[in-house]
């Protein structure tokens, strides 16, 4: 086989890759997870501060209840 033709082949396999690299989807579910995960944690941070909060005039009351 000549180098021409070897070459040839060569850069239709690539080509043929590279297309099936393009039409691979598997990825996005991934990126779905993660934006989902930021969301949660969005979520959880701006939650976070209100139940705090409310978490110390709990043990505020506890405390002066006990005393």
């Amino acid at each position: 086989m000549s180098f021409a033709k070897k070459a040839l082949l060569k850069i239709q396999s690539e080509i043929a890759f590279y297309k099936g690299l393009a039409k691979d989807t598997e990825g996005a579910s991934g990126i779905e997870y993660a934006i989902v995960a930021a969301m949660v944690a969005l979520v959880i941070a701006g939650l976070s501060a209100g139940i705090g909060t409310d978490i110390t005039n709990l043990f505020t009351r506890i405390s002066t209840a006990l005393q």
